[in-house]
């Protein structure tokens, strides 16, 4: 037996590593050109681009993984089955289920594995790459610059600084009015350029800077004793600042996590402390209504007011959110304490709502950790079943077979997230529907495996297709309308 499980782990060792490269690469590629945008024009540096890269493989890996899995199942005992290697098992005794328990028992390790790359690597990658992204968001060659305002330019010249002065300036066609210059990169010389107009302009890597100024006058002074002074006039001058906003500011922590960037325990401490923080407005809120009851039941002194009196006149002030002592309705709406204890319970209404569903955010979040590992062992146990009965399905079944359970799995698993954080389903059925639906699925087929397994006659591509169209006109039949 155990050269038979040596035998399949290796011959499920290079589908998966080949569906597991290939999806990976292609969805890669495809979200690294969605990604393009953030960093073309912006004269980053190769380490930082490779960097950007490292940081997007995990969120791809974390999809990839339990595709390649069913690909290389689906694969491999097609295969098998085609080459009459499971009837021949099963003619010598070896019932199909126990072909499966090696690859379960990969599964199995693949998923702990699995567990931990979501809640440990996966996390710290997202909330690195996050913090990159806006670091180069940040880095835009247009850089602000205020009106009216000395704007300090920094470049490559570091002998000194350029500052920059404009009463107008026009983000869309970037150009100024009433620009002054002060120019304190020459050690020897102050250089000061008046123009009345100009424009900048940016190169393609949009590192240096280029002024073009009209109509203006430059005033240069020389700092040594008796130095000279000098007056020119221009009717068009360039300026060029090279490196401009050249440099990458790379923040170093302290940036707040989204759910996706935490980790089981730090999703747990967060869900702790939003239930903590509900119970302390239910608090309050019962203080505020007991104090609210106290307050209102609170009637005159005896000998203030007549009994007589004190029935037929309405309270007024603090007494007024009560009825009279026999039973007349009051204008509550206009007592000024009935109107902050509404308003105070209508806030606490919505703060609790609020922490509620934040709790149950983070609550998709893990279980959609747990839920995307345990996929790799469900989609072991659903695809032996299918490959065996499909055998002559060839690469056409894989690739068929695959796409429908990766659409349906996926989109369970995004329309399951966007229901629970609606508050229609728990945070555990939106998470674990589509698993518990294969799981029942796999069983089933399982089960059958030894009625399938001695026979490789049909189970064609064809057969998959009329399987499935015939499987969506039995669904269809009850909503027909009778003829």
């Amino acid at each position: 037996m155990r050269i038979i499980t040596r035998y399949l782990i290796r011959a499920h060792t290079g589908p998966f590593l080949f569906a597991f490269s290939a999806l990976t690469g292609l969805l890669f590629l495809n979200a690294f050109a969605q990604r393009m945008n953030d960093l073309v024009g912006k004269g980053l540096p190769w380490n930082v681009i490779g960097e950007f890269v490292l940081l997007s493989l995990p969120h791809t890996i974390a999809l990839t993984l339990p595709m390649a899995i069913l690909v290389s199942v689906l694969y491999t005992f097609s295969e098998l089955t085609a080459a009459n290697e499971i009837t021949a098992m099963a003619a010598g005794g070896i019932r199909p289920l126990r072909i499966l328990l090696p690859l379960l028992g990969v599964g199995t390790i693949l998923a702990g594995g699995m567990l931990f790359f979501n809640d440990q690597v996966l996390p710290n990658a997202n909330h690195r790459l996050m913090g990159l992204i806006i670091d180069i968001s940040q880095k835009s060659p247009t850089f602000a610059l205020r009106e009216r305002v000395i704007n300090e330019i920094n470049t490559d010249n570091r002998g000194g600084a350029v500052y920059l002065q404009a009463a107008t300036i026009d983000p869309a066609t970037s150009e100024l009015t009433e620009v002054v210059i002060y120019d304190l990169t020459d050690e020897n010389a102050h250089r000061t350029t008046y123009a009345a107009r100009g424009t900048m302009a940016f190169n393609e890597s949009g590192t240096d800077l280029f002024l073009t100024l009209y109509d203006g006058n430059v005033f240069e002074a020389g700092r040594e004793e008796g130095g000279e002074f000098n007056r020119s006039e221009f009717e068009r001058q360039i300026i060029p600042m090279r490196g401009v906003g050249d440099e990458l500011e790379r923040r170093e922590g302290g940036a707040t996590r989204s759910d996706r960037e935490m980790s089981i325990a730090m999703l747990r401490a967060e869900i702790l402390n939003r239930t903590e923080e509900v119970a302390v407005v239910r608090q309050r809120s019962l203080d505020l209504a007991q104090r609210t009851v106290s307050t209102a039941l609170e009637y005159p002194e005896p000998g203030s007011v007549g009994t007589d009196e004190r029935e037929a006149a309405p309270l007024s002030g603090r007494g007024s959110i009560i009825a009279g002592a026999r039973g007349r309705p009051l204008n509550l709406g206009a007592d000024p304490l009935t109107q902050q204890v509404s308003l105070a319970g209508r806030q606490n209404l919505g703060r609790v709502l609020a922490l509620q569903q934040s709790a149950d955010q983070f609550r998709v979040e893990i279980h959609k950790k747990y839920s995307i590992a345990f996929a790799c062992i469900v989609f072991v146990l659903l695809g032996a079943p299918l490959a065996i009965r499909f055998p002559r399905g060839g690469v056409g079944m894989v690739i068929v077979t695959s796409v429908v359970i990766f659409a349906v799995y996926w989109a369970g698993l995004i329309g399951g997230e966007g229901l629970a954080n609606k508050g229609l389903v728990t945070p555990f059925w939106a998470m674990w529907t589509a698993d518990l639906v294969f799981l029942g699925l796999g069983l089933v087929l399982a089960a059958r495996m030894s009625r399938t397994a001695g026979s490789n006659h049909g189970g064609g591509l064809s057969n998959v297709l009329f399987n499935l169209s015939r499987w969506g006109r039995t669904m269809a039949t009850p909503f027909r309308s009778p003829s």
